[in-house]
């Protein structure tokens, strides 16, 4: 096995695992996330010293600014925000941004059969409406009422999106070569 296939299963075992823990409490606990940004940068600087180290700080980075507002909008958990942390650390920025494409892109088809199957769909497209105007109005803050924190909102276990995206960069990357 290489460095390149050993950071892939590295990546893959904590997109999995938090994948089962999200599906199961809705939460993706920082025992997981936490060291996982440590051990992506610690491989990494290992295996190709400060160049490698400095990729990882950047892919960590490049995650955890880009999913930040989304974050204090509380449209996402800290726990997603932070396993993307962590995916970027392992993947680097260029792989993490595909990683996060995928991630967002299979999260959006969740959410639209969670919407259908729990018969949402009106419900749905009025509070979009309400957080487009509102964001028009006043600018990026969070609702009261549509976020995370309200109980009877529907939430999805992103941690669950992120391990298919993940699957699905590891597949394409070993078919490119």
């Amino acid at each position: 096995m290489n460095a390149r296939d050993l950071i892939w299963g590295l990546a893959l075992c904590l997109t999995l695992l938090a994948a089962v823990v999200d599906w199961r409490s809705r939460r993706i606990p920082n025992w997981l996330t936490v060291p996982g940004v440590f051990i992506g940068i610690l491989m990494h600087a290992v295996i190709s010293g400060w160049t490698g180290a400095k990729m990882s700080l950047e892919g960590a980075g490049l995650a955890l600014v880009l999913l930040l507002p989304f974050v204090l909008l509380r449209a996402l958990g800290a726990g997603d925000w932070k396993l993307m942390g962590a995916v970027g650390a392992f993947l680097g920025p260029v792989l993490l941004l595909f990683v996060l494409l995928g991630s967002i892109f299979m999260a959006g088809l969740m959410a639209v059969v969670q919407v259908i199957k729990a018969r949402r769909v009106n419900e749905t497209l009025v509070n979009i409406a309400v957080l487009v105007q509102g964001f028009v109005a006043f600018g990026l803050r969070p609702h009261p009422e549509i976020s995370i924190d309200n109980p009877k909102s529907l939430k999805l276990p992103f941690g669950v999106a992120v391990a298919a995206a993940t699957i699905l960069c590891f597949i394409a990357a070993h078919r490119a070569l």
